[in-house]
């Protein structure tokens, strides 16, 4: 079975950002890692899918944040002269 710091129960739509990210992370450490079986390979790969499309959609929220808070507008960090 895989371990249970790699497939938490938590709710993903309630883990913030970072936490999503660094769980990913452990996650394509183990797959790579090669130790798992097929069963549990599969389970944390589903896991994997379903945080990587929560981070997205959490960069997304804040990409749209910053547009609001600039106007509709991303400020470049460039100096025009």
């Amino acid at each position: 079975m895989a371990k249970k710091s790699l497939s938490s129960p938590n709710k993903i739509d309630e883990l913030p950002y970072e936490k999503s990210l660094s769980e990913l992370e452990s996650i394509v450490s183990a797959l790579e890692s090669e130790t798992h079986t097929l069963e549990e390979s599969l389970t944390l790969y589903e896991r994997g899918q379903l945080l990587a499309k929560h981070c997205a959609a959490l960069l997304d929220q804040a990409e749209l944040k910053v547009k609001q808070l600039s106007d509709d507008k991303l400020n470049t960090f460039i100096d025009e002269d």
